[in-house]
């Protein structure tokens, strides 16, 4: 399963080296990857912290924090080929979440670009959104666990559960 969000959280992965650790975000899914069996531990503090991902992957569209969490399309043109070439090296690949909508447009631009679709304006983002793609990949969409959209309760631990736990079950995943 590839995790899809933003870009790295300026007090989370740029000073910790790793997606959603340290911060607000972080606090908020590592918890619920753990408890839906994604990770070993609920908590991600420091890259050094013994947490390792179970059959997932974390990346985002844009490569640096942009400011007010805003990117430009620019901005995501200019990393669209560190994407493409992360998603490459995931063989086994057969779920994508995307947190939030700036993530679910950055990989449909890729499916489209791939010419996996045909028209973006086919898909439309909302939480808990689902399709099956024409290459048989399943795209799943969740609000990004921001502390915007937790802290205000449009987005809950139940309802981000139900996408990972729905994960798991399209990628056929077991264990």
């Amino acid at each position: 399963m590839l995790i899809l969000g933003l870009a790295p959280g300026a007090h989370g992965a740029n000073r910790t080296g790793r997606p959603f650790t340290g911060d607000g975000a972080g606090y908020f899914m590592y918890p619920v990857l753990y408890q839906t069996g994604f990770a070993n531990q609920p908590d991600a503090t420091f890259r050094g912290d013994g947490l390792k991902l179970r059959k997932a992957w974390i990346a985002s569209v844009v490569r640096c924090a942009p400011p007010g969490d805003k990117p430009t399309p620019q901005e995501i043109r200019n990393c669209s080929a560190h994407l493409e070439a992360e998603i490459e090296l995931l063989k086994y690949l057969r779920v994508v979440v995307c947190l939030g909508k700036i993530a679910f447009d950055g990989y449909l631009a890729h499916l489209f670009g791939r010419g996996v679709i045909q028209r973006k304006s086919a898909y439309k983002f909302g939480h808990g959104a689902y399709y099956l793609l024409p290459n048989g990949m399943h795209l799943l969409c969740s609000y990004h666990p921001s502390l915007r959209n937790t802290n205000t309760g449009r987005l809950n631990s139940a309802m981000f559960s139900r996408i990972f736990v729905k994960a798991r079950e399209l990628a056929g995943i077991k264990d």
